[in-house]
């Protein structure tokens, strides 16, 4: 490998396998992130399950529209203002305003995402570069208790490696999509289970008296920060897997790893 690319590599390991979002939010409010989620009323789980899927049906549709047409350069601080902004609805109106909230959060942060694709080289007019688009949601989602041979970079896309392969074979056959399809079902369902984690820590610091709107705004910048991060590193490694292989960059990365 290149000193260029070695180096590329190890900056994507040290986003990948150590996200910073949970430390950010305890670094804003001043209290651990086990505590933060003691903010969150007993009804909050199911309204965030619903709005993490919601949310992530529509990035869908919008990685998949973008394959059918011309890619325009975006700003990551845009993306970023943007971010803010609907975060501030988020913390001005709590737990009431996820349903509408979240959606255009996702929205936004999936435009950053197929940005730092295409920087990267990727072909989003492929279907299994805009899935993995969304794939980036699933990255990053780990917390303390979770064993870490389950939660690493490379053990996430695995798991959801058929289901990519599948809904990328059903989008190219099908030239369309259509909704509910039950590949696509099964592959939103995944990442959204992991997505759901980093939602619950944004939303329940939100929901802290002392945050408000300006808080919320400020939590919603780590927010697209942390994916944009994830979305940086994961869209490296696999720059690096068509350069010299994927065995070869598996092996180079778990190697950095060990040596962290």
């Amino acid at each position: 490998m290149t000193p260029e690319d070695l180096a590329a590599l190890r900056r994507a390991v040290q986003a990948l396998e150590y996200p910073g979002f949970a430390a950010r939010l305890t670094d804003m409010v001043g209290k651990p992130i086990e505590l933060i989620g003691h903010a969150l009323p007993a009804s909050a789980s199911n309204a965030i399950t619903a709005a993490t899927s919601k949310g992530l049906e529509l990035a869908l549709k919008v990685a998949l529209q973008t394959m059918q047409r011309t890619p325009h350069a975006g700003s990551q601080l845009l993306h970023k203002a943007l971010a803010a902004a609907s975060g501030a609805a988020g913390g001005a109106f709590g737990l009431a305003a996820l349903p509408i909230e979240l959606p255009i959060s996702t929205i936004i942060i999936l435009r950053s995402i197929a940005d730092i694709a295409r920087s990267e080289g990727e072909d989003l007019s492929n279907p299994e570069s805009a899935l993995s688009c969304v794939e980036v949601f699933a990255l990053g989602g780990r917390d303390g208790s979770v064993d870490a041979s389950e939660s690493g970079y490379f053990a996430v896309r695995g798991m959801l490696a058929m289901s990519v392969t599948e809904a990328a074979r059903f989008i190219a056959e099908r030239g369309v999509i259509k909704e509910g399809g039950p590949v696509l079902v099964r592959f939103i369902t995944q990442v959204a289970s992991r997505f759901g984690a980093v939602v619950t820590q944004k939303i329940a610091a939100q929901a802290l008296p002392v945050i408000g709107a300006v808080g919320g705004a400020v939590v919603n910048y780590a927010f697209i920060e942390h994916f944009q991060d994830m979305a940086r590193g994961h869209f490296i490694v696999r720059r690096l897997e068509r350069a010299y292989g994927e065995t070869f960059i598996q092996t180079e990365y778990k190697r950095m790893v060990q040596d962290h």
